[in-house]
């Protein structure tokens, strides 16, 4: 074999390693992301049962009495975005910030996610508090937990944005992920429709108003839990696309070295053949 035989035949086999690397990657995705999606069921449940007994609360309060939104100190608004913690994941990183960044010029910025923060780094943009994406999905409600605790505290000590935006990625069928935004604070209790089950008044330990704080926290950790969750999924979701497209990119530099090895292998047996000819003579 000669040596550019053997260097096409190396590249070759490279290709093809690589190929069932990717494949692996596409798998692993895939089985991530649907994964995501089955527990999202039930995060979805865990915030209903809290969206019912907030109903039911809400319905105890006299007439006329309602819980209004504390009155905003100033405009400015965090945002919290949620990005990719591992890489070859495509574009899914630029697309969050390229929402996230506009709607925190002022600042006030939490990245989620180590992909997210070098991206955001590029950008020239350092954000106030960043943490780790969680790597898999049993790790979301504790991640949940530290996103809150953090947001809790940079209002509590800041005071200079009473609004919380998240934004981040959601899987949708056959193309690249949505990018949504959803207001987390302040919490809206006008979405609940204030009702007692018929025949039935809630038993409480605590006055109306403090119980309905205390429930306002567990819903702010599901609406977490779900747009992390959601996020994860796409954040996979993009990886798989990406291996998709990174396979049929390696198909067709196969086919080329395919092509050329067999073009080499040929001009080979030619040279061999015209030097066994001339011996001869």
């Amino acid at each position: 074999m000669s040596g550019q035989l053997a260097e096409v035949a190396a590249r070759l086999d490279s290709t093809r390693q690589l190929g069932s690397v990717i494949s692996a990657m596409r798998a692993i995705a895939a089985s991530r992301s649907q994964q995501a999606r089955r527990e999202l069921e039930a995060i979805r449940l865990y915030a209903a049962t809290i969206g019912q007994a907030i109903d039911q609360v809400l319905g105890t309060l006299p007439a006329g009495q309602s819980m209004a939104p504390p009155a905003a100190r100033s405009d400015g608004v965090l945002v919290v975005a949620l990005c990719a913690e591992q890489g070859f994941a495509g574009s899914f990183n630029e697309r969050v910030l390229d929402v996230a960044l506009p709607l925190a010029d002022d600042g006030h910025l939490f990245v989620v996610g180590d992909r997210g923060l070098m991206v955001a780094g590029n950008r020239g943009r350092t954000p106030d508090w960043s943490v780790p994406m969680a790597a898999h999905t049993d790790e979301v409600s504790a991640l949940a937990d530290r996103i809150s605790d953090a947001v809790y505290a940079a209002l509590a000590a800041r005071g200079t944005a009473d609004r919380v935006l998240l934004v981040y990625g959601s899987p949708a069928e056959g193309e690249e992920p949505a990018i949504v935004r959803r207001w987390l604070l302040p919490f809206d209790f006008g979405r609940f429709p204030a009702r007692l089950a018929v025949g039935q008044v809630p038993l409480m330990n605590l006055p109306p108003a403090v119980l309905l704080e205390q429930l306002a926290v567990e819903y702010v950790h599901a609406d977490l839990c779900e747009a992390l969750m959601l996020s994860y999924a796409a954040e996979n979701q993009a990886r798989m696309q990406a291996m998709i497209a990174a396979h049929g990119n390696l198909e067709r530099t196969e086919a080329t070295l395919t092509l050329e090895f067999q073009r080499v292998r040929q001009e080979d047996i030619t040279d061999e053949i015209l030097e066994l000819s001339a011996a001869r003579t």
